[in-house]
């Protein structure tokens, strides 16, 4: 399967600005591409590129006052199968855990672990300690919260969620997110491109979307709290604690979004 990939960002800058691009795809997919990643920037700047501290590609430039335009665009190869499901993967003590995973049991900016353990241990503690606990969390979270765009802000953190009981897709995973850790099984953030492909489409427009990732048996499993099911042609951009560490844009001053348009769509051979 080829899936035709990017988006036509632009900024109003009333300052000179140093701004923070996680927009490229994760350099685990890179061999995926047709084309080699380039972010076109209007006015024409330089982008300096580099790896952060949890593998994602990140550029950095120096926006000058005035409109800024990011543009990307390219083609990525997918397997066409849906992604696998943790159906039997084991669950792994605290003590078997490799030590990479550990930061991933702990509290972050959004994901107030030491708040939420009592309620995660009262909900789920009495589930068997295998799979089914993770999936009886993501399930809690699809079922508790209901998406809209409307219910967006940039503050609202996984207790703020769990007691509106409205979010969108971030929000979702960072109430997971907590929930699992809280029930000592990593998790962690990730974001990217996800399309209407083997799905009924959406009514909304095409944006970046948020999952969460969970350690089990020996190894990463991609799963969304949004939409509670394996999907397909799901492209990973970043990943990381929550969502300040796979922020699209940071921009360190005034930046106001002006326009912004995604697309992910299957291209038929």
């Amino acid at each position: 399967m080829r899936i035709k990939i990017g988006y036509d960002l632009v900024f109003d800058v009333p300052a000179p600005v140093s701004m923070m691009l996680m927009l490229y795809v994760h350099p685990s997919r890179g061999a995926d591409l047709e084309e080699p990643e380039r972010i076109v920037v209007e006015p024409g700047l330089p982008v300096k590129e580099f790896v952060d501290l949890y593998g994602n590609w990140v550029g950095r430039i120096a926006a000058p006052a005035g409109k800024v335009r990011l543009t990307y665009d390219n083609v990525v190869r997918d397997s066409g199968e849906r992604e696998p499901g943790i159906e039997g993967a084991r669950l792994h003590p605290v003590e078997e855990l490799p030590d990479e995973c550990l930061p991933y049991l702990l509290a972050s900016r959004y994901c107030e672990v030491d708040k939420m353990v009592p309620m995660a241990w009262d909900l789920f503690g009495k589930t068997p300690a295998t799979w089914e606990r993770v999936a009886a969390v993501v399930e809690w979270v699809h079922g508790h919260i209901t998406f809209g765009y409307q219910f967006a802000s940039a503050t609202k953190t996984a207790a703020d969620v769990c007691e509106g009981k409205q979010g969108v897709c971030r929000d979702f995973q960072h109430l997971a997110i907590t929930m699992l850790r809280a029930l000592n099984v990593p998790a962690r953030y990730a974001t990217g491109y996800l399309g209407d492909i083997g799905v009924p489409v959406a009514p909304f427009p095409m944006d970046f979307s948020a999952w969460l990732e969970v350690y089990l048996g020996g190894r990463w499993y991609s799963m969304d709290a949004r939409h509670n099911q394996r999907r397909i042609g799901r492209i990973l951009m970043a990943r990381g604690r929550d969502a300040v560490d796979v922020a699209m844009t940071t921009s360190f001053g005034a930046a106001k979004l002006e326009k912004f348009l995604v697309w992910t769509d299957e291209l038929k051979e």
